[in-house]
């Protein structure tokens, strides 16, 4: 293969790279965007495949978010490579934040925000409960994932719809202006030919 590694990594090294990226975030997310922006689908399909990654994000179910935002853009019809970088929003450094405002949601809304935790405890609990417990801490994290994956699902879809569309139209002008110069300099030099 052609750009194959020298020394392949370890799985340690994979595993600490999908947790932290090897430069910094401001680099993944631009690469993130220009992947998502550069996919050739109509903007609707990419919106909304990235869409369902963003809604998968949101949820508590960690080790399954792919499985959700594939099964969610399988369902709604959009591009799965989208829907895979459409759950890069849950990172290391949002994910304490998403646990804990679903969380206080969804408590909210199932007991009146009775027994609130904090940020910490929800984050510390999340990562040493039992199972038995667990499941007590899943059942707001689920209503309120739900409630603000949702909204935050629909607002990412119109924003990426309209990136995706700038993108490609400014594409294409950019590919017919090549096309345009490329017929023009062969009529030349035809002409020019002919005139010998």
């Amino acid at each position: 293969m052609l750009f194959r590694r020298k020394h392949p990594e370890q799985f340690w090294q994979k595993l600490r790279v999908a947790l932290w990226p090897r430069r910094n975030w401001w680099r993944s997310a631009q690469y993130i965007s220009k992947r998502v922006l550069r996919l050739s689908a109509s903007p609707h399909v990419v919106a909304m495949g990235f869409a369902a990654g963003v809604f998968a994000s949101f949820t508590p179910f960690i080790g399954f978010h792919f499985v959700i935002c594939f099964a969610i853009a399988y369902i709604m019809r959009g591009n799965m490579i989208a829907a895979a970088l459409g759950t890069w929003l849950g990172n290391p450094i949002t994910f304490p934040f998403i646990w804990f405002y679903t969380y206080k949601l969804g408590n909210l809304l199932l007991h009146g925000n009775e027994g609130a935790l904090t940020m910490r405890e929800v984050s510390g609990q999340l990562l040493h409960l039992s199972f038995g417990n667990l499941i007590e801490l899943l059942k707001p994290m689920t209503l309120g994932g739900f409630m603000l994956g949702v909204p935050m699902a629909i607002i990412s879809y119109f924003i990426i719809r309209r990136l995706v569309f700038v993108y490609q139209r400014s594409r294409l002008a950019i590919i017919a202006r090549r096309t345009e110069k490329r017929v023009l300099d062969k009529v030349l030099h035809r002409g020019e030919s002919h005139g010998e």
